[in-house]
């Protein structure tokens, strides 16, 4: 089991790699878009959490 999460991991690793390198500006904006997510994830949770207090 180990050696498959070894051997997925390389593989997850080289093909990112290789998307940054060949389509770097591609790879920035899904790094945006992703960025975006998680602020505005954290921004609901704060949001939620005032409403939840008040």
């Amino acid at each position: 089991m180990t050696k498959a999460k070894m051997i997925t991991f390389y593989i997850v690793v080289v093909f990112v790699l290789y998307t940054i390198i060949t389509a770097p500006k591609r790879s920035a904006e899904l790094v945006e878009v992703g960025f975006e997510g998680i602020s505005s994830a954290a921004q609901s949770v704060g949001d939620f959490m005032t409403e939840l207090v008040n």
